[in-house]
């Protein structure tokens, strides 16, 4: 912007909603702007003002004008994004989507202690079968049809008894069924946020977490995570200094650190929150694998500033992608109307049908305690075998599948994961899940796939080096 537009003037606001639109690539190379009439009536200002505004970005080379035909985006607008480098540069390893990549593309001769899900042969797969024979038999529409905008009912009203375990009162037009975990927090964001937007996450937070808000293009800042929670006294200090628009965080079996959230901690929160006009995405991902329901945000607040994230990923299949959005009723009616203009709809029939089937069974519930005992098992069994060679947890989680650990002698994580790489062992080191990247010393494990001989042999090769 040049000097002698002031920020507060109402030709710099129309010059910000330009670049806003162009960096949000609503508006392209080569396309046109809005009329100078319409744009005046749409911001609220006169004409004189937009023609001011245009004439000021035309003269930086953002846009250009062309003679009786109106202002067009230059070709010296922002490249199309790469998220990659939406960041100042940092090593492969640190990156965010680096595990995802490593983790989503190996080959089957590859171990993934660092991967957020667990083996095939830990999953319910006699149950998805049956489920997918079902399907087979189901009308013909449930195998080629487009989803509903909101989701099926029948699966909404499970949800709604699940809510109901962890004190969250819902309604069915409170509940949207999404394509996954990962897009119902997506379109909360399109939703919320605009370019340039401050949001609040956990440091250390879940990595994609800090992926997805990079392709929002807003600012993120951490706050670092205790045993019960985010450290108040910073989150507040936070919320006043920055003014954040949205905090992103897990409750239940925090990843990566397997944390839970403590009462006096969310009622701190909570107050926060109303206190600075903060709105809250609770990421719920993991309440299943907890023994006992532990206080939730959501609960709390009764779905008023907090949206209830969920999705069906870890416990059933990542192979049938189905999430869920709780929230208050008018803003489901809104991320209806987006998700059906950004997927034309929600889930398919196919998948909400297999989950349907599965959670309705008598089953399920039988499945998730056998699983919980299991992943305790495992939980202890590979802490003390990564203690023996000098890796510490950083707590025993009260369930989940994920050990926080510290390294041995302050070695560094991401060189570790690289040379582990190599030995084709993909691991999480810490500071793909820090945005202050001080979790240098740390390392995430997936208790479900690090008890294997290969993989243990690389770490302690790997740390005596």
């Amino acid at each position: 912007m040049m000097a002698n537009v002031r920020e507060g003037t109402r030709t710099a606001e129309v010059m910000r909603a330009i670049r806003d639109r162009i960096a949000a690539r609503v508006l392209a190379t080569g396309d046109r702007l809005p009329s100078i009439r319409g744009f005046a009536a749409s911001m609220g200002v006169s004409s004189s003002t937009v023609v001011e505004a245009y004439d000021r970005l035309a003269a930086e080379g953002l846009i250009r004008a062309r003679r009786g035909s109106g202002f067009y985006v230059s070709a010296s607008a922002p490249p199309p994004l790469a998220l990659a480098k939406a960041e100042p540069c940092r090593k492969r390893e640190v990156d965010p989507f680096w595990v995802s990549r490593q983790s989503l593309d190996a080959g089957n001769g590859m171990r993934k202690p660092g991967c957020g899900w667990l083996p095939p042969d830990w999953m319910p797969q006699a149950a998805l079968r049956r489920a997918f024979r079902a399907v087979a038999r189901a009308d013909d529409g449930v195998l080629t049809d487009y989803g509903s905008t909101r989701g099926p009912l029948a699966l909404r009203r499970l949800l709604l008894a699940r809510l109901a375990e962890n004190s969250i009162a819902a309604t069915a037009d409170q509940i949207l069924l999404t394509g996954s975990g990962t897009q119902a927090i997506d379109l909360v964001c399109r939703f919320l946020l605009r370019p340039g937007d401050t949001v609040l996450v956990d440091d250390p937070c879940y990595f994609n977490f800090r992926a997805l808000l990079r392709a929002h293009q807003v600012t993120i800042v951490g706050v670092p995570y205790t045993p019960a929670g985010p450290d108040v006294d910073r989150f507040e200090t936070v919320l006043a200094a920055e003014r954040p628009r949205l905090y992103i965080t897990n409750s239940a079996l925090h990843n990566p650190t397997g944390a839970t959230l403590s009462l006096t901690t969310a009622h701190r929160l909570l107050s926060a929150a109303a206190a600075h006009d903060l709105t809250i995405v609770e990421d719920d991902i993991f309440a299943d694998f907890e023994p006992e329901p532990s206080p939730r945000l959501a609960a709390l607040d009764g779905l008023n500033r907090v949206i209830r994230i969920g999705s069906f990923s870890k416990t059933l299949s990542a192979a049938v992608r189905c999430g869920y959005i709780a929230a208050r009723s008018d803003w489901i009616d809104d991320l209806v109307d987006l998700q059906v203009a950004t997927s034309f709809g929600g889930p398919g029939p196919v998948a909400t049908a297999v989950i349907t089937d599965v959670l309705s069974s008598g089953g399920y519930r039988k499945y998730m305690e056998e699983l919980r005992a299991r992943l305790g098992r495992a939980r202890r069994e590979t802490a003390g075998k990564l203690g023996a060679i000098g890796i510490e947890p950083w707590l025993m989680p009260r369930g989940g599948f994920y050990l926080w650990c510290r390294l041995p002698d302050g070695q560094d994580a991401g060189a570790l994961a690289q040379a582990a790489l190599a030995e084709d062992v993909v691991l999480a080191p810490g500071n793909v899940f820090s945005v202050s990247e001080t979790a240098t010393a740390f390392m995430r494990f997936n208790v479900a796939q690090t008890d294997n001989a290969r993989v243990l042999a690389t770490l302690a090769k790997l740390v005596k080096s």
